[in-house]
């Protein structure tokens, strides 16, 4: 048996109470009450700015957000009733996107509509009383939580809070505690969220860049309404995914045509440079099972005439995955959805022959699928790493009838949060599936009579 410490919390004595790490989780399920912590209202009386912030950012939004509570309701809690083995992975979601209703053992929670406190999601004074984690890696909501008069974090100020007690911890300003639930590893033991871990591995981590550098960054402000104004109080904006401004400008796109001017029927090669010059982490990251981001590639001639041009295949293991076409995918939707022999959607619905930036989920029966808990497997890594750059060769082959003049070649990253089909199938609003745009890019070329 060993006692061990990380940062200046306890991780958890995990082997002093002979607890794995699903026993673990069984033992933080129902082991407190709602009324064990306070609500975002109470903390905004004294932390406006950082309430207002964090209200409009998803952590406030992390069970109620319509995408998640569809996904939830309509195949997790589902799932798991047709299938026990998926039971752990449903009670777990609330884990992360409502910590108070799986730690006051409310699984699965009430209605987001009836407007329960499992509404308050990740809240201030959840995150405010973590103190470490158990194990050695941080993922699957393993957080160790004192909830109390004590708040927990990085840096102490020059006043004392009038209302509780204020600790500082080193584990507060670490990319470990975004870890907690920024990794997730699925009942088949899979990776399938590591946002964490992909900035350990990347040159970020490295140079000493944390998740809050990027997410929550210094500024001048107060702590406290009532406090002194300081040069760098930590923003409370947890901007990412779902934050066009924090999504453009990810991905630099740059066009070298091989000639700068042709003749109706030849061709035309196009090498398209890619880099990630944003993020620490992969792109797209997270939830990679719904992300899609794709790359779409067209000629213009002076008459208006759109020419999509589909990239080249490079012929690596998996690359049908990589390349968008009319295949069917998500079959094992029909199990919580209770059809039989359940054909499929879209895999993508983007047009055919662009390139996808993804990796592919599996089930236990090789299918492509999007419900996360029910991964087995893990397909193709081909997302853009931080500070990685791709290259992708397009060749047009120029029609006779193509107008002569000037041909502008337009290149065009586009990230959707879920796979459009799987969205209209399930009704989930339309925002959750509109196509934000990351970056794009055009040249000329002269298509000579």
């Amino acid at each position: 048996m060993k006692l061990r410490k990380k940062y200046l919390g306890l991780t958890v004595i995990i082997a002093l109470l002979g607890l794995g790490s699903v026993s673990f989780h069984a033992y933080q399920k129902a082991k407190y009450a709602y009324d064990d912590f306070e609500t975002p209202a109470y903390c905004r009386q004294c932390h406006d700015l950082f309430y207002e912030q964090w209200d409009q950012a998803l952590m406030s939004d992390a069970y109620s957000h319509e995408w998640d509570e569809i996904e939830y309701f309509q195949l997790a809690v589902p799932h798991s009733e047709k299938d026990p083995a998926m039971m752990d992975a449903q009670e777990g979601c609330n884990g992360c996107h409502t910590p108070m209703a799986y730690l006051a053992g409310d699984v699965p929670p009430p209605d987001p509509k009836t407007n329960p406190r499992a509404n308050e999601s990740v809240s201030c004074d959840v995150c405010h009383t973590i103190t470490g984690f158990s194990g050695d890696t941080p993922f699957n909501h393993n957080y160790v939580i004192t909830p109390g008069k004590t708040k927990f974090t990085s840096i102490k100020r020059n006043q004392d809070s009038p209302n509780h007690q204020i600790d500082t911890t080193r584990f507060f300003a670490s990319a470990e505690f975004c870890g907690i639930c920024h990794n997730e590893k699925s009942p088949f033991d899979v990776w399938v969220k590591s946002t964490h871990l992909e900035l350990m591995e990347g040159p970020y981590y490295k140079e000493g860049v944390v998740c809050q550098d990027c997410h929550m960054p210094d500024g001048p402000g107060k702590v406290a309404k009532m406090g002194d104004r300081y040069d760098n109080v930590q923003m409370h904006l947890f901007n990412g995914a779902h934050d066009p401004g924090k999504i453009r400008g990810t991905v630099e796109i740059r066009i070298a045509p091989h000639v700068q001017g042709l003749e109706p029927g030849e061709p035309l090669v196009l090498t398209v440079t890619l880099y990630n010059q944003k993020t620490g982490h992969k792109f797209p990251t997270g939830s990679v099972e719904d992300r899609i981001v794709w790359l779409h590639v067209e000629a213009i001639d002076e008459g208006g005439n759109v020419y999509p041009i589909p990239v080249d295949e490079k012929g690596f293991e998996g690359e049908e995955y990589t390349i968008a076409g009319e295949a069917l995918a998500y079959q094992d939707m029909g199990i919580p959805l209770g059809i039989e022999n359940f054909e499929g959607l879209r895999r993508e619905m983007v047009p055919v022959g662009d390139r996808i930036f993804r990796m592919p989920y599996f089930d236990k029966e090789g299918r492509m699928t999007m419900m996360q808990w029910n991964t087995a497997s893990l397909g193709v890594d081909y997302r853009i790493g931080p500070r990685e750059t791709k290259v992708e060769t397009y060749t047009f082959n120029v029609p006779f009838d193509v107008t002569p003049g000037e041909l502008t070649i337009k290149a065009v990253m586009y990230y959707r949060l879920l796979v459009r089909s799987v969205g209209e199938y399930l009704k989930v609003p339309e925002s959750e599936y509109t196509a934000m745009t990351v970056n794009e890019q055009e040249v000329k070329v002269t298509v000579y009579p």
